[in-house]
Protein backbone atom coordinates (compact mmCIF):
# COMPACT_ATOMS: atom_id res chain seq x y z
CA UNK A 1 0.00 0.00 0.00
CA UNK A 2 1.72 3.00 -0.96
CA UNK A 3 2.05 5.69 1.64
CA UNK A 4 -0.43 8.50 2.04
CA UNK A 5 1.54 11.41 4.46
CA UNK A 6 4.39 13.02 4.13
CA UNK A 7 7.47 12.57 5.79
CA UNK A 8 7.33 15.32 7.91
CA UNK A 9 3.65 14.69 8.50
CA UNK A 10 4.47 11.10 9.37
CA UNK A 11 7.28 12.44 11.91
CA UNK A 12 4.73 14.28 13.72
CA UNK A 13 2.39 11.45 14.21
CA UNK A 14 5.16 9.32 15.51
CA UNK A 15 6.02 11.84 17.87
CA UNK A 16 2.43 12.28 19.14
CA UNK A 17 1.20 8.28 19.26
CA UNK A 18 4.67 7.08 20.21
CA UNK A 19 4.28 8.09 24.53
CA UNK A 20 0.66 6.61 24.19
CA UNK A 21 1.79 3.45 22.73
CA UNK A 22 4.44 3.49 24.84
CA UNK A 23 2.05 3.51 27.62
CA UNK A 24 -0.66 0.89 26.39
CA UNK A 25 -1.36 -2.83 26.65
CA UNK A 26 -1.16 -5.07 24.23
CA UNK A 27 -4.55 -4.97 22.63
CA UNK A 28 -4.27 -1.16 22.67
CA UNK A 29 -0.99 -0.66 21.09
CA UNK A 30 -2.37 -3.18 18.31
CA UNK A 31 -5.21 -0.81 18.09
CA UNK A 32 -3.12 2.02 17.62
CA UNK A 33 -0.88 -0.16 15.31
CA UNK A 34 -3.57 -0.93 12.86
CA UNK A 35 -4.41 2.98 12.85
CA UNK A 36 -1.03 4.19 12.11
CA UNK A 37 -0.83 1.78 9.77
CA UNK A 38 -3.42 2.24 7.77
CA UNK A 39 -2.99 6.38 7.87
CA UNK A 40 1.09 6.19 6.81
CA UNK A 41 0.56 2.97 4.82
CA UNK A 42 3.89 1.36 6.28
CA UNK A 43 4.53 -2.00 6.91
CA UNK A 44 3.16 -3.08 9.91
CA UNK A 45 6.97 -4.58 11.39
CA UNK A 46 8.36 -1.38 10.45
CA UNK A 47 5.54 1.00 12.30
CA UNK A 48 6.45 -1.06 15.51
CA UNK A 49 9.77 -0.31 15.19
CA UNK A 50 9.03 3.14 14.52
CA UNK A 51 6.47 3.81 17.42
CA UNK A 52 8.73 1.41 19.76
CA UNK A 53 12.04 2.74 19.28
CA UNK A 54 11.51 6.57 19.05
CA UNK A 55 14.81 8.46 18.59
CA UNK A 56 15.88 10.74 20.97
CA UNK A 57 16.56 14.72 19.55
CA UNK A 58 19.85 14.84 18.59
CA UNK A 59 21.53 17.82 19.94
CA UNK A 60 22.73 20.78 17.53
CA UNK A 61 26.33 22.00 17.49
CA UNK A 62 29.54 20.50 17.54
CA UNK A 63 30.09 16.71 19.05
CA UNK A 64 33.48 17.45 21.46
CA UNK A 65 33.64 13.33 22.17
CA UNK A 66 33.64 12.46 18.49
CA UNK A 67 36.53 14.27 17.46
CA UNK A 68 39.65 12.63 16.10
CA UNK A 69 42.13 15.80 16.24
CA UNK A 70 43.10 17.48 19.16
CA UNK A 71 43.47 21.51 19.82
CA UNK A 72 47.51 20.72 18.98
CA UNK A 73 46.75 19.85 15.18
CA UNK A 74 43.63 22.67 15.08
CA UNK A 75 46.71 25.00 16.09
CA UNK A 76 49.16 23.72 13.49
CA UNK A 77 46.07 23.59 10.48
CA UNK A 78 45.69 27.71 11.77
CA UNK A 79 48.97 28.77 11.16
CA UNK A 80 49.01 26.59 7.99
CA UNK A 81 45.40 28.97 7.14
CA UNK A 82 47.18 31.77 7.54
CA UNK A 83 50.46 30.98 5.54
CA UNK A 84 48.42 30.03 3.04
CA UNK A 85 46.30 33.30 2.71
CA UNK A 86 43.33 31.43 4.55
CA UNK A 87 42.29 29.65 1.35
CA UNK A 88 39.05 27.43 1.99
CA UNK A 89 39.40 23.46 2.48
CA UNK A 90 39.55 22.50 -0.68
CA UNK A 91 42.35 24.08 -1.52
CA UNK A 92 44.06 24.10 1.58
CA UNK A 93 43.89 20.34 1.67
CA UNK A 94 46.88 19.47 -1.63
CA UNK A 95 48.62 22.52 -0.48
CA UNK A 96 49.34 20.72 3.69
CA UNK A 97 52.38 18.56 2.44
CA UNK A 98 53.95 20.97 0.32
CA UNK A 99 53.37 23.81 3.03
CA UNK A 100 54.43 21.71 6.09
CA UNK A 101 57.61 20.76 4.05
CA UNK A 102 58.35 24.51 3.15
CA UNK A 103 58.08 25.24 6.61
CA UNK A 104 60.34 23.22 8.23
CA UNK A 105 63.11 23.14 5.55
CA UNK A 106 63.01 27.12 6.63
CA UNK A 107 62.97 26.26 10.20
CA UNK A 108 59.65 28.18 10.45
CA UNK A 109 57.92 25.02 12.31
CA UNK A 110 58.40 21.87 14.56
CA UNK A 111 55.85 19.48 14.42
CA UNK A 112 55.49 16.31 16.94
CA UNK A 113 54.82 13.39 14.87
CA UNK A 114 51.22 12.74 15.66
CA UNK A 115 50.51 16.11 14.55
CA UNK A 116 52.01 15.71 11.31
CA UNK A 117 50.17 12.59 10.62
CA UNK A 118 46.92 14.62 11.73
CA UNK A 119 47.91 17.56 9.39
CA UNK A 120 48.61 14.95 6.38
CA UNK A 121 45.51 12.94 7.15
CA UNK A 122 43.27 15.62 7.27
CA UNK A 123 40.12 15.71 4.94
CA UNK A 124 38.99 19.07 3.23
CA UNK A 125 35.58 19.13 5.31
CA UNK A 126 37.32 18.68 8.58
CA UNK A 127 39.43 21.76 7.66
CA UNK A 128 36.41 23.56 6.88
CA UNK A 129 34.56 22.47 9.90
CA UNK A 130 38.15 22.92 12.43
CA UNK A 131 38.37 26.47 10.65
CA UNK A 132 34.81 27.62 10.94
CA UNK A 133 35.01 29.31 14.19
CA UNK A 134 37.98 31.33 13.21
CA UNK A 135 36.58 32.39 10.20
CA UNK A 136 33.91 33.83 11.71
CA UNK A 137 36.19 35.81 14.25
CA UNK A 138 38.04 37.02 11.22
CA UNK A 139 35.27 38.67 9.63
CA UNK A 140 34.82 36.63 6.07
CA UNK A 141 31.65 36.09 5.65
CA UNK A 142 31.15 32.20 4.43
CA UNK A 143 27.68 32.64 3.35
CA UNK A 144 25.64 35.29 1.31
CA UNK A 145 23.11 36.99 2.81
CA UNK A 146 19.42 37.45 1.02
CA UNK A 147 19.87 41.25 -0.01
CA UNK A 148 17.46 43.49 2.12
CA UNK A 149 15.01 43.99 -0.14
CA UNK A 150 13.69 40.59 -0.43
CA UNK A 151 11.89 41.07 3.08
CA UNK A 152 10.30 43.65 1.58
CA UNK A 153 9.41 41.85 -1.58
CA UNK A 154 7.92 39.12 0.30
CA UNK A 155 5.82 41.31 2.05
CA UNK A 156 4.77 43.62 -1.00
CA UNK A 157 1.33 41.65 -2.98
CA UNK A 158 2.17 40.39 -6.61
CA UNK A 159 -0.22 41.52 -9.69
CA UNK A 160 -0.64 40.46 -12.75
CA UNK A 161 -1.96 41.86 -15.90
CA UNK A 162 -4.88 39.56 -15.86
CA UNK A 163 -5.51 40.67 -11.76
CA UNK A 164 -6.60 44.42 -12.77
CA UNK A 165 -9.76 43.76 -14.47
CA UNK A 166 -11.33 47.25 -14.29
CA UNK A 167 -9.95 49.43 -11.53
CA UNK A 168 -11.50 52.71 -10.78
CA UNK A 169 -9.51 55.72 -12.01
CA UNK A 170 -6.67 55.60 -9.11
CA UNK A 171 -4.64 52.54 -9.89
CA UNK A 172 -1.30 53.41 -11.23
CA UNK A 173 1.38 51.53 -12.39
CA UNK A 174 4.93 53.23 -12.12
CA UNK A 175 8.33 52.50 -14.17
CA UNK A 176 12.14 54.31 -14.56
CA UNK A 177 13.22 54.80 -17.76
CA UNK A 178 16.80 55.48 -17.73
CA UNK A 179 18.31 58.39 -19.45
CA UNK A 180 21.84 56.93 -20.00
CA UNK A 181 22.94 57.25 -24.05
CA UNK A 182 25.28 54.35 -25.13
CA UNK A 183 26.91 54.11 -21.81
CA UNK A 184 25.63 53.11 -18.39
CA UNK A 185 28.58 54.23 -15.94
CA UNK A 186 28.73 57.28 -13.91
CA UNK A 187 25.39 58.88 -12.71
CA UNK A 188 22.60 60.15 -14.91
CA UNK A 189 18.96 61.38 -15.03
CA UNK A 190 15.87 59.14 -14.83
CA UNK A 191 12.26 59.68 -15.60
CA UNK A 192 9.66 58.49 -12.89
CA UNK A 193 6.41 57.46 -15.39
CA UNK A 194 2.97 56.25 -13.32
CA UNK A 195 0.05 55.71 -15.87
CA UNK A 196 -3.27 55.34 -14.77
CA UNK A 197 -5.53 51.91 -15.84
CA UNK A 198 -8.39 52.69 -16.55
CA UNK A 199 -7.85 56.26 -18.23
CA UNK A 200 -4.52 56.15 -19.20
CA UNK A 201 -3.17 59.74 -17.43
CA UNK A 202 0.24 59.32 -17.61
CA UNK A 203 2.59 61.96 -15.73
CA UNK A 204 6.55 62.01 -15.82
CA UNK A 205 8.97 63.63 -13.57
CA UNK A 206 12.95 63.61 -13.84
CA UNK A 207 15.23 61.79 -10.66
CA UNK A 208 18.67 63.69 -10.85
CA UNK A 209 19.98 60.01 -8.54
CA UNK A 210 18.29 56.77 -8.02
CA UNK A 211 17.25 57.18 -4.41
CA UNK A 212 14.33 55.80 -2.56
CA UNK A 213 13.95 59.66 -0.33
CA UNK A 214 14.10 61.71 -3.48
CA UNK A 215 11.85 58.83 -4.99
CA UNK A 216 9.03 59.58 -2.20
CA UNK A 217 9.11 63.35 -2.74
CA UNK A 218 8.94 63.33 -6.50
CA UNK A 219 5.53 60.88 -6.16
CA UNK A 220 4.78 63.56 -3.58
CA UNK A 221 4.55 66.26 -6.03
CA UNK A 222 3.31 64.25 -8.58
CA UNK A 223 0.03 63.43 -6.25
CA UNK A 224 -0.64 67.14 -6.48
CA UNK A 225 -0.79 67.48 -10.16
CA UNK A 226 -3.31 64.32 -10.81
CA UNK A 227 -6.93 64.88 -10.48
CA UNK A 228 -7.71 61.80 -8.87
CA UNK A 229 -6.50 60.30 -5.88
CA UNK A 230 -3.37 58.17 -5.82
CA UNK A 231 -5.35 54.30 -5.48
CA UNK A 232 -2.71 51.97 -5.98
CA UNK A 233 1.36 51.71 -6.90
CA UNK A 234 1.94 49.05 -8.83
CA UNK A 235 5.91 48.84 -9.90
CA UNK A 236 8.25 46.16 -11.07
CA UNK A 237 11.08 44.79 -8.28
CA UNK A 238 13.71 47.12 -8.73
CA UNK A 239 15.38 47.85 -5.06
CA UNK A 240 14.39 51.56 -6.05
CA UNK A 241 10.82 50.79 -5.49
CA UNK A 242 11.19 47.98 -3.12
CA UNK A 243 12.27 49.11 0.04
CA UNK A 244 10.91 49.90 3.47
CA UNK A 245 10.55 53.78 2.39
CA UNK A 246 8.46 53.60 -0.29
CA UNK A 247 6.42 50.90 1.43
CA UNK A 248 6.06 52.60 4.52
CA UNK A 249 5.01 55.60 2.70
CA UNK A 250 2.32 53.97 1.10
CA UNK A 251 0.52 52.34 4.09
CA UNK A 252 0.94 55.16 5.76
CA UNK A 253 -0.59 56.63 3.22
CA UNK A 254 -3.79 54.02 2.74
CA UNK A 255 -2.24 53.36 -0.85
CA UNK A 256 -2.24 49.62 -2.32
CA UNK A 257 1.34 48.89 -3.00
CA UNK A 258 1.80 45.91 -5.56
CA UNK A 259 4.32 44.42 -8.04
CA UNK A 260 4.67 42.90 -10.82
CA UNK A 261 6.62 39.16 -11.05
CA UNK A 262 10.27 39.11 -11.59
CA UNK A 263 10.91 39.29 -15.41
CA UNK A 264 7.58 39.47 -16.70
CA UNK A 265 7.53 43.15 -18.42
CA UNK A 266 3.94 41.69 -19.81
CA UNK A 267 2.56 42.37 -16.04
CA UNK A 268 3.11 46.31 -16.57
CA UNK A 269 2.38 46.57 -20.11
CA UNK A 270 0.29 49.73 -19.42
CA UNK A 271 3.65 51.53 -18.41
CA UNK A 272 5.64 50.02 -20.82
CA UNK A 273 3.62 50.95 -23.73
CA UNK A 274 3.82 54.58 -22.33
CA UNK A 275 7.95 54.28 -21.34
CA UNK A 276 8.30 54.46 -25.50
CA UNK A 277 4.91 56.05 -27.18
CA UNK A 278 5.45 58.84 -24.13
CA UNK A 279 9.47 59.05 -22.84
CA UNK A 280 11.12 57.62 -25.57
CA UNK A 281 9.71 59.54 -28.35
CA UNK A 282 9.04 62.54 -26.88
CA UNK A 283 12.94 62.83 -25.06
CA UNK A 284 15.37 60.29 -27.12
CA UNK A 285 17.88 58.31 -26.59
CA UNK A 286 20.23 60.84 -25.66
CA UNK A 287 22.33 60.65 -22.51
CA UNK A 288 21.15 63.61 -19.72
CA UNK A 289 23.19 63.85 -16.82
CA UNK A 290 23.75 66.65 -14.33
CA UNK A 291 21.23 69.56 -12.79
CA UNK A 292 20.52 71.25 -15.89
CA UNK A 293 19.53 68.51 -17.75
CA UNK A 294 17.06 67.67 -15.03
CA UNK A 295 15.53 71.00 -15.21
CA UNK A 296 15.55 71.04 -18.99
CA UNK A 297 13.01 67.50 -18.74
CA UNK A 298 11.09 69.15 -15.84
CA UNK A 299 10.30 71.68 -18.18
CA UNK A 300 9.45 69.21 -21.01
CA UNK A 301 7.15 67.09 -18.74
CA UNK A 302 5.19 70.22 -18.14
CA UNK A 303 4.00 71.10 -21.44
CA UNK A 304 4.08 67.52 -21.83
CA UNK A 305 1.67 66.37 -19.40
CA UNK A 306 -0.96 68.51 -21.13
CA UNK A 307 -0.21 67.90 -24.29
CA UNK A 308 -0.52 64.38 -23.88
CA UNK A 309 -3.39 63.71 -21.39
CA UNK A 310 -6.06 66.52 -23.14
CA UNK A 311 -4.37 66.16 -26.93
CA UNK A 312 -3.04 62.16 -27.32
CA UNK A 313 -5.65 59.81 -28.10
CA UNK A 314 -4.79 56.19 -27.61
CA UNK A 315 -6.16 52.95 -27.89
CA UNK A 316 -7.16 50.84 -24.73
CA UNK A 317 -7.67 47.12 -25.07
CA UNK A 318 -11.09 45.85 -24.79
CA UNK A 319 -10.30 41.90 -25.03
CA UNK A 320 -8.45 39.20 -26.34
CA UNK A 321 -9.23 35.94 -27.81
CA UNK A 322 -6.78 32.76 -28.57
CA UNK A 323 -8.16 31.06 -31.53
CA UNK A 324 -5.62 27.90 -31.83
CA UNK A 325 -2.02 29.87 -32.55
CA UNK A 326 -4.35 33.00 -33.39
CA UNK A 327 -4.43 35.91 -31.24
CA UNK A 328 -7.57 38.06 -31.87
CA UNK A 329 -7.44 41.63 -30.10
CA UNK A 330 -10.35 44.33 -29.79
CA UNK A 331 -9.59 47.71 -28.62
CA UNK A 332 -11.82 50.81 -27.53
CA UNK A 333 -12.06 53.58 -30.18
CA UNK A 334 -9.51 55.73 -29.48
CA UNK A 335 -9.72 58.39 -26.91
CA UNK A 336 -7.84 60.43 -24.65
CA UNK A 337 -7.39 60.32 -20.90
CA UNK A 338 -9.38 63.57 -20.85
CA UNK A 339 -12.39 61.95 -22.94
CA UNK A 340 -12.36 58.25 -20.45
CA UNK A 341 -12.01 60.66 -17.89
CA UNK A 342 -15.41 62.43 -18.41
CA UNK A 343 -17.01 59.00 -19.55
CA UNK A 344 -15.71 56.85 -16.23
CA UNK A 345 -18.99 56.93 -14.24
CA UNK A 346 -16.87 56.67 -11.05
CA UNK A 347 -15.06 59.54 -11.51
CA UNK A 348 -17.00 62.95 -9.20
CA UNK A 349 -18.50 65.93 -10.81
CA UNK A 350 -16.11 67.29 -9.49
CA UNK A 351 -13.29 66.53 -10.68
CA UNK A 352 -14.71 66.39 -14.28
CA UNK A 353 -15.70 70.20 -13.60
CA UNK A 354 -11.88 70.89 -12.56
CA UNK A 355 -10.44 68.77 -16.06
CA UNK A 356 -12.82 70.68 -18.26
CA UNK A 357 -12.04 74.08 -17.03
CA UNK A 358 -7.93 72.79 -17.77
CA UNK A 359 -9.34 71.98 -21.04
CA UNK A 360 -10.88 75.35 -22.16
CA UNK A 361 -7.88 77.32 -21.49
CA UNK A 362 -5.44 74.90 -23.31
CA UNK A 363 -3.87 75.63 -26.83
CA UNK A 364 -2.42 72.87 -28.45
CA UNK A 365 -0.44 74.44 -30.92
CA UNK A 366 1.00 76.58 -28.09
CA UNK A 367 2.02 73.59 -26.22
CA UNK A 368 3.55 72.05 -29.34
CA UNK A 369 5.92 74.92 -30.09
CA UNK A 370 6.72 74.88 -26.08
CA UNK A 371 7.65 71.31 -26.33
CA UNK A 372 9.64 71.59 -29.68
CA UNK A 373 11.74 74.60 -27.84
CA UNK A 374 12.25 72.10 -24.63
CA UNK A 375 13.29 69.33 -27.14
CA UNK A 376 16.05 71.48 -28.86
CA UNK A 377 17.01 73.13 -24.89
CA UNK A 378 17.53 69.24 -24.22
CA UNK A 379 19.39 68.86 -27.71
CA UNK A 380 21.89 71.40 -27.11
CA UNK A 381 22.50 70.23 -23.42
CA UNK A 382 23.44 66.90 -24.36
CA UNK A 383 25.28 67.52 -27.57
CA UNK A 384 26.68 70.99 -27.67
CA UNK A 385 27.98 71.44 -24.40
CA UNK A 386 29.62 75.70 -25.60
CA UNK A 387 27.48 76.55 -28.41
CA UNK A 388 28.18 79.74 -30.08
CA UNK A 389 24.88 80.58 -31.42
CA UNK A 390 22.17 79.14 -30.52
CA UNK A 391 19.00 78.65 -31.91
CA UNK A 392 16.20 81.11 -31.16
CA UNK A 393 12.93 80.24 -30.55
CA UNK A 394 10.17 80.81 -33.30
CA UNK A 395 7.16 82.74 -32.58
CA UNK A 396 4.13 81.33 -32.57
CA UNK A 397 3.02 83.28 -35.73
CA UNK A 398 6.20 81.81 -37.22
CA UNK A 399 5.60 78.01 -35.57
CA UNK A 400 2.27 77.79 -37.02
CA UNK A 401 2.90 78.71 -40.46
CA UNK A 402 5.71 76.25 -39.88
CA UNK A 403 3.14 73.62 -39.09
CA UNK A 404 2.11 73.40 -42.61
CA UNK A 405 5.17 71.88 -44.01
CA UNK A 406 6.99 70.64 -41.11
CA UNK A 407 6.17 66.82 -43.01
CA UNK A 408 8.66 68.23 -45.77
CA UNK A 409 11.33 68.32 -43.46
CA UNK A 410 11.16 64.72 -42.45
CA UNK A 411 11.62 64.00 -38.92
CA UNK A 412 11.11 67.51 -36.71
CA UNK A 413 11.45 66.43 -33.35
CA UNK A 414 14.93 67.61 -32.30
CA UNK A 415 15.37 64.56 -29.70
CA UNK A 416 14.44 62.18 -32.76
CA UNK A 417 17.17 63.27 -35.18
CA UNK A 418 20.90 61.68 -34.58
CA UNK A 419 23.85 62.94 -33.22
CA UNK A 420 26.03 64.15 -35.99
CA UNK A 421 29.04 62.50 -36.16
CA UNK A 422 32.78 63.94 -36.57
CA UNK A 423 34.58 63.88 -40.34
CA UNK A 424 36.85 60.83 -39.75
CA UNK A 425 40.24 62.25 -40.44
CA UNK A 426 43.93 60.31 -41.13
CA UNK A 427 44.57 58.42 -37.79
CA UNK A 428 48.28 57.51 -38.91
CA UNK A 429 51.42 59.09 -40.71
CA UNK A 430 50.90 59.59 -44.36
CA UNK A 431 53.27 57.04 -45.95
CA UNK A 432 53.41 59.43 -49.29
CA UNK A 433 54.13 62.82 -47.75
CA UNK A 434 57.71 63.02 -49.61
CA UNK A 435 56.74 62.08 -52.61
CA UNK A 436 52.43 63.50 -52.80
CA UNK A 437 54.02 66.86 -55.04
CA UNK A 438 55.86 63.89 -57.63
CA UNK A 439 52.67 61.85 -57.61
CA UNK A 440 50.76 64.46 -58.70
CA UNK A 441 52.67 66.12 -61.16
CA UNK A 442 52.55 62.18 -62.82
CA UNK A 443 48.71 62.15 -62.35
CA UNK A 444 48.31 65.22 -64.10
CA UNK A 445 51.04 64.94 -66.91
CA UNK A 446 49.68 61.66 -67.88
CA UNK A 447 45.93 61.50 -66.00
CA UNK A 448 44.83 58.19 -67.96
CA UNK A 449 47.80 56.22 -65.89
CA UNK A 450 46.32 53.84 -63.19
CA UNK A 451 47.01 53.86 -59.74
CA UNK A 452 48.92 50.36 -59.98
CA UNK A 453 51.19 52.45 -62.63
CA UNK A 454 51.95 55.17 -60.74
CA UNK A 455 52.73 52.95 -57.83
CA UNK A 456 55.33 50.95 -59.98
CA UNK A 457 57.23 54.26 -61.38
CA UNK A 458 57.13 55.35 -57.85
CA UNK A 459 58.71 51.57 -56.47
CA UNK A 460 61.62 51.67 -59.75
CA UNK A 461 62.54 55.20 -58.37
CA UNK A 462 62.77 54.45 -54.74
CA UNK A 463 63.67 50.55 -53.99
CA UNK A 464 61.86 49.11 -50.82
CA UNK A 465 60.41 51.80 -49.45
CA UNK A 466 56.87 51.94 -50.96
CA UNK A 467 55.22 48.50 -50.85
CA UNK A 468 52.54 47.24 -52.73
CA UNK A 469 50.13 47.28 -49.84
CA UNK A 470 49.87 50.94 -50.60
CA UNK A 471 48.15 50.43 -53.61
CA UNK A 472 44.40 51.27 -51.91
CA UNK A 473 45.83 54.64 -50.23
CA UNK A 474 47.51 55.87 -53.47
CA UNK A 475 43.73 54.97 -55.08
CA UNK A 476 41.41 57.11 -52.62
CA UNK A 477 44.39 59.97 -53.31
CA UNK A 478 44.57 59.53 -57.06
CA UNK A 479 40.32 59.39 -57.33
CA UNK A 480 40.49 62.68 -55.34
CA UNK A 481 42.62 64.38 -57.27
CA UNK A 482 40.99 63.71 -60.25
CA UNK A 483 37.87 64.48 -59.07
CA UNK A 484 39.47 68.08 -58.43
CA UNK A 485 40.79 68.30 -61.86
CA UNK A 486 37.66 67.15 -63.34
CA UNK A 487 35.86 70.12 -61.14
CA UNK A 488 38.67 72.66 -62.57
CA UNK A 489 37.85 72.24 -65.80
CA UNK A 490 33.85 72.19 -66.12
CA UNK A 491 33.99 75.23 -63.76
CA UNK A 492 36.92 76.90 -64.83
CA UNK A 493 39.46 78.05 -62.19
CA UNK A 494 37.19 79.50 -59.93
CA UNK A 495 36.35 76.82 -58.24
CA UNK A 496 39.64 75.69 -56.30
CA UNK A 497 37.93 74.56 -53.22
CA UNK A 498 38.11 70.69 -53.74
CA UNK A 499 41.89 70.58 -54.86
CA UNK A 500 42.36 72.34 -51.35
CA UNK A 501 40.06 69.43 -49.69
CA UNK A 502 42.16 66.86 -51.43
CA UNK A 503 45.59 68.75 -50.28
CA UNK A 504 44.46 69.05 -46.49
CA UNK A 505 43.10 65.81 -46.87
CA UNK A 506 45.64 63.75 -48.18
CA UNK A 507 49.04 65.77 -47.55
CA UNK A 508 50.83 68.53 -45.18
CA UNK A 509 49.43 71.83 -45.26
CA UNK A 510 52.16 73.48 -47.80
CA UNK A 511 51.39 76.04 -50.77
CA UNK A 512 51.73 74.53 -54.02
CA UNK A 513 53.51 75.54 -57.29
CA UNK A 514 51.44 76.53 -60.47
CA UNK A 515 50.99 73.41 -62.72
CA UNK A 516 53.10 73.58 -65.90
CA UNK A 517 51.40 74.90 -68.71
CA UNK A 518 51.75 71.27 -70.68
CA UNK A 519 49.57 70.03 -67.93
CA UNK A 520 46.71 72.62 -68.53
CA UNK A 521 47.04 71.49 -72.14
CA UNK A 522 46.78 67.82 -71.72
CA UNK A 523 43.88 68.60 -69.29
CA UNK A 524 41.95 70.91 -72.18
CA UNK A 525 42.49 68.03 -74.34
CA UNK A 526 40.52 65.46 -72.15
CA UNK A 527 36.50 65.01 -71.79
CA UNK A 528 35.33 66.70 -69.28
CA UNK A 529 32.04 64.62 -68.96
CA UNK A 530 33.72 61.57 -68.09
CA UNK A 531 36.20 63.49 -66.21
CA UNK A 532 33.78 64.04 -63.76
CA UNK A 533 32.66 60.75 -62.65
CA UNK A 534 36.40 60.53 -61.28
CA UNK A 535 36.87 56.97 -62.59
CA UNK A 536 39.13 55.37 -60.17
CA UNK A 537 41.13 53.11 -63.07
CA UNK A 538 42.28 56.52 -64.65
CA UNK A 539 40.97 55.53 -68.03
CA UNK A 540 37.44 56.82 -68.26
CA UNK A 541 36.90 59.66 -70.83
CA UNK A 542 40.16 59.33 -72.82
CA UNK A 543 39.15 59.94 -76.43
CA UNK A 544 41.82 57.15 -78.21
CA UNK A 545 42.02 59.83 -81.11
CA UNK A 546 43.27 62.75 -78.73
CA UNK A 547 45.90 60.53 -76.29
CA UNK A 548 49.62 60.49 -77.33
CA UNK A 549 51.30 58.28 -78.79
CA UNK A 550 52.95 56.89 -75.95
CA UNK A 551 50.06 56.30 -74.61
CA UNK A 552 48.93 54.21 -77.96
CA UNK A 553 50.51 50.96 -76.17
CA UNK A 554 49.82 50.10 -72.62
CA UNK A 555 52.55 47.84 -70.98
CA UNK A 556 51.74 45.27 -69.05
CA UNK A 557 53.28 43.73 -66.02
CA UNK A 558 54.47 40.76 -67.96
CA UNK A 559 56.03 42.77 -70.96
CA UNK A 560 53.39 42.53 -73.59
CA UNK A 561 52.16 45.10 -74.91
CA UNK A 562 47.97 45.76 -75.97
CA UNK A 563 46.07 48.21 -77.91
CA UNK A 564 44.24 50.37 -75.68
CA UNK A 565 40.73 50.62 -76.43
CA UNK A 566 37.93 52.67 -74.48
CA UNK A 567 34.56 52.41 -74.55
CA UNK A 568 31.97 54.60 -72.32
CA UNK A 569 28.93 53.20 -71.20
CA UNK A 570 25.61 54.64 -70.59
CA UNK A 571 26.95 55.50 -67.23
CA UNK A 572 29.92 57.28 -68.45
CA UNK A 573 32.48 54.74 -66.73
CA UNK A 574 35.55 53.09 -69.24
CA UNK A 575 34.80 49.18 -70.29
Amino acid sequence: MARRVSMATRDELVAAIAHRYSQSGRAERGRILDEFVAVTGFHRNHAARLLGHTRQERPIGPRPERRTYDDAVREALIVLWETSDRICGKRLRPLVPTLVEAMERHGHLQLAPEVRVGLLSMSAATIDRALRVVREQSGKRTRRSSPPSAAVRRSVPVRTFSDWQDPPPGFFEADLVAHSGPRVNGSFVQTLVVTDIATGWTECAPLLVREQGLLIEVLTELRKLLPFDLLGFDTDNDSVFMNETVRDYCNAEGIAFTRCRPYRKKDQAWVEQKNGAVVRRIVGYRRFEGLEAAAGLARLYATVRLFVNFFQPSFKLAEKVREGAKVRKRYHPAATPFQRLLADPRVSADVKDQARAIHATLDPVVLLREMRAAQQHLIDIADTPVADTKPTTPTLEQFLVGLRTAWKEGEVRPTARSKPKAKRLRRRPDPFVAVDDQLRNWCEAEPWRTSRELLERLQSERLGMYPDKLLRTLQRRVKAWRRAMAQKLVFGSSAPTETNRADAMYSAASPRADRTASSSVTLAERRPQSLAFGDPSGAAGIDPVTQPSSAAQMPLRSGVAYPRQNTIDARGTSR
